[in-house]
């Protein structure tokens, strides 16, 4: 799930590196993931190195020149690290600051004390889905994980009790609500109404959002019961401490980048003029890097001074803070190089050219396109916006709300069961310190939840409305 920007996506589709019929390429995907799979289970290989030969397998079963297989890899891998990795290294600068400073304590405590063990899981989905609104998924992830593998371990929770709630809350959002670039992408290729879709969306989420977080967590907590990894999480510094940030101050710089990319998405909704001076202006202090950037900045000063931190004090913890997420950031990298090697042998368009062919109804079809190609590609992005422009001629004889169910049909298959191909399965595997198996067992399946809990929900609410 490397989670494309909208501009990425406006580009010109990428020449498939292969002209393999359907067959070729469906036992290549198929071949390339079971490689994949075989590595890192029977012979324990780093998942990395295996995401790597089985990019270049793909390619190889495919019939794909070993020379563009490459450069298909390389390049998502670029792109991949180019738009997740700088924001994963600066959450992890931010989540170092918050946890050495004492902030992050600060902020476990007082949920600990406000919350009893049973309302734990529905307080850790109702913070990730109030902070996943305006965010994309990654970003969310590296705000959150501090604080859910905290609380987790301060609180003697279960890993999963805690995690898939908050993961729940994000993923839901994504799919879902706008101004997420999904569904905006898809309101505008079927000609959605925008506060509709968005209305409509919320009225989906919620039992959504319940049904796979709080009350499936039950569930992954007996399948996989792990407690949160200690080498993502550092010893409660705060006790060598004489002084630490206020709770105050510490949620507020938390939620620094969450209002600016917030009021970013809103002045775009509402000024609408790309080239319109306040819109330019929260074009760019509501990007993610900047909004990152700014938390981290302000977080010196906001949490290192109250804590006594030093200048050096201060340098030492970025450098500690980057240290332990190399790894992730190259597994990551990998996860969107194999995929970017999906896309470019032709498997989307593969899906979508199968898919004519089928004879149901349009929400239906749009959720099942969308599943197909999630599958395929690892990416709900790009799932939505090739479902979206296959299934928008359907959408002129439909009303304005049926046209807005569309939309959320396509959301909810474009999360379907996330697996190998998926840079974010990777994502929450490593930060959660997670087997293949494990990873599969949990955050697949409450992907999966997902988009059938909110595919069915959007079929009943065709029925009704």
């Amino acid at each position: 799930m490397t989670r494309l920007s909208v501009e990425m996506l406006a580009a010109d589709p990428v020449e498939p590196i292969t002209s393999a019929g359907h067959a070729q390429l469906g036992i290549a995907v198929l071949a390339g993931i079971a490689v994949i799979v075989l590595l890192i289970t029977k012979f324990k290989m780093h998942a990395f190195l295996a995401l790597t030969i089985g990019s270049l397998a793909l390619g190889a079963f495919a019939g794909a020149p070993l020379d563009k297989a490459i450069t298909s890899f390389t390049t998502g891998l670029g792109s991949t690290v180019a738009g997740v990795g700088v924001l994963i290294a600066l959450g992890a600068i931010l989540g170092k600051l918050l946890a050495d400073s004492g902030g992050a304590d600060q902020i476990v405590d007082t949920i600990l004390a406000k919350a009893s063990p049973r309302s734990m899981p529905w307080a850790m989905v109702l913070i990730a889905s109030v902070i996943g609104l305006p965010l994309f998924f990654e970003v969310g992830i590296v705000l959150l994980i501090p604080v859910v593998l905290m609380v987790a371990k301060r609180g003697n929770y279960s890993l999963m009790r805690i995690g898939i709630p908050a993961l729940a809350g994000l993923s839901v959002m994504h799919g879902l609500i706008p101004p997420h670039p999904g569904p905006l992408v898809a309101v505008d290729a079927v000609k959605a109404n925008l506060g509709l879709t968005l209305a409509l969306g919320v009225l989906v989420a919620i039992p959504t959002v319940i049904i796979a977080g709080p009350l499936f967590s039950k569930v992954a907590a007996r399948w996989v019961d792990v407690q949160a990894p200690d080498r993502m999480l550092p010893q409660r510094p705060s006790e060598d401490l004489e002084n630490r940030p206020g709770f105050g101050a510490t949620l507020a710089t938390i939620l620094l980048p969450v209002v600016l990319m917030l009021s970013k998405a809103l002045v775009d909704i509402i000024v609408d003029d790309p080239e319109h001076t306040v819109q330019r202006v929260f074009d760019v202090i509501g990007s993610p890097l900047i909004a990152l950037l700014a938390a981290v900045i302000v977080g010196m000063f906001t949490l290192g001074r109250p804590a006594g931190f030093t200048k050096e004090r201060l340098s030492s913890t970025v450098e500690k803070g980057l240290m332990p997420i190399a790894g992730i950031l190259l597994i990551v990298g990998a996860g969107g190089g194999f995929k970017q090697t999906l896309i470019d042998s032709g498997v989307g368009q593969m899906i979508l050219d199968i898919s004519k062919d089928w004879s149901i109804p349009a929400l239906l079809l749009a959720w099942l396109i969308a599943v197909a190609i999630r599958l395929a590609t690892g990416s709900a992005t790009v799932a939505t916006i090739s479902a979206a422009g296959l299934v928008a001629p359907l959408a002129a004889d439909m009303s304005s709300t049926h046209t807005a169910l569309l939309v959320l049909a396509i959301g909810a298959g474009s999360v379907f069961f996330s697996h190998v191909n998926d840079a974010g399965f990777w994502l929450v595997k490593e930060y959660f310190g997670l087997s293949v198996g494990q990873t599969l067992k949990t955050w697949s399946v409450m992907e999966t939840i997902i988009s059938v809990v909110g595919g069915g929900l959007v079929l009943l609410l065709s029925l009704i409305i």
